[in-house]
């Protein structure tokens, strides 16, 4: 999971670097412009001009090139005839005044935001050989479309095919179904990750449940290997400790409900170490255990009964039950009653 984290790290940097420099680098004709008029002042004589019957498109570049063709819109797609590829230049002399020049020579310009009482779109209208054209923004275009446009325009202007004039058709059908497929690469690219993930967190499960059966197997191989005489010092000991004042005065300060403090419970982790040498360390071990959990299992070790570990813990007795239940639930991997938790944990422990 880590792995596939850290793969993923260098491709979110780019891409938060990228839009950074977009950010920095504002241009001002970036984009795709449709004509929509051209006016001729000196014979007063105006033309209009729509996609479905045909319009001029430039594509910007940034602020520096130009790419043009005849576009024309049609029920399944786009059709353009690419026609040009220009170098243009644009110099912002402040206070909103631009200089604009296609190639070298200089082209009057105005621009008009979005929102402008002229339209509701951006509008740029440039003067070519004293005649106005008015190009209008077409976003949807660009992000449809751009690319491959000005793909189109630059290998065509770039390699031209004299006499011939080339028609080139944009299917909505084909970008649709590449959309589609790309949704389905990006389900697919989830899925997989998604089931990467779950073979992760099974593998690492089964290798933590197998690990456990181990040290349970463990436990008990050192329980059935014990010799007599083993068992009987562990006999005396446990009898030593149970008969003994401190046992006794512990018990009481349970009894009474009296609440044990960090150095009380330190204590006991110390007093059970000499009785049951692995107990804690074999305790920890099993399961990685709650605060709770480990205090109800040091006072089972203690021979507390339930309704005075549940005194001492300041929890109802059916708390306690089901943190045995569930303690047994997660080591075994089965259902189990509080006393056959009870059992396992006065069994474990040298």
């Amino acid at each position: 999971m880590r792995r596939i984290l850290l793969s993923l790290l260098p491709i979110l940097l780019l891409t938060a670097c990228q839009e950074k420099r977009e950010g920095e680098h504002k241009t001002h004709l970036q984009g795709a412009w449709l004509l929509r008029q051209i006016d001729s002042p000196y014979n007063e004589e105006k033309i209009s001009f729509t996609e479905d019957d045909g319009t001029f498109c430039i594509i910007y570049d940034g602020d520096s090139v130009l790419y043009e063709c005849r576009l024309t819109t049609t029920a399944t797609g786009l059709v353009i005839e690419p026609t040009a590829k220009e170098g243009v230049k644009l110099i912002d002399t402040g206070g909103g005044k631009l200089l604009y020049f296609e190639g070298n020579a200089p082209r009057p310009l105005q621009l008009y935001p979005e929102g402008d009482s002229l339209s509701a779109s951006p509008l740029l209208i440039i003067q070519r050989r004293g005649n106005l054209y008015t190009w209008e923004k077409a976003d949807d275009i660009y992000r449809e479309w751009g690319t491959e446009i000005r793909d189109i325009i630059a290998r065509e202007t770039e390699n031209p095919v004299n006499g011939d004039v080339r028609f080139f058709v944009l299917s909505a059908k084909e970008r649709q179904q590449e959309r589609k497929l790309q949704w389905y690469s990006y389900l697919l690219a989830l899925g997989v990750l998604v089931v990467l993930v779950i073979a992760h967190f099974a593998i690492v499960g089964h290798r933590a449940k197998r690990q456990l059966q181990l040290q349970l197997q463990q436990i008990t191989e050192v329980q059935e290997n014990r010799s007599q005489r083993v068992k009987e010092a562990v006999k005396t000991m446990e009898n030593d400790f149970f008969s003994s004042n401190a046992y006794a005065l512990l018990r009481q300060r349970i009894s009474s409900g009296q609440r044990l403090k960090e150095p009380d419970w330190t204590d006991i982790e110390e007093r059970l170490k000499t009785v049951y040498p692995g107990f804690t360390s074999q305790l920890r071990s099993l399961y990685p255990m709650s605060e709770l959990e480990y205090q109800v299992c040091l006072l089972i070790k203690l021979r507390i009964t339930p309704s005075d570990i549940a005194t001492v813990l300041n929890r109802d007795t059916s708390t306690i039950s089901t943190v045995r239940s569930r303690l047994y639930k997660k080591v075994f991997g089965q259902k189990g009653g509080t006393r056959e938790w009870d059992d396992f944990i006065l069994s474990i422990g040298t």
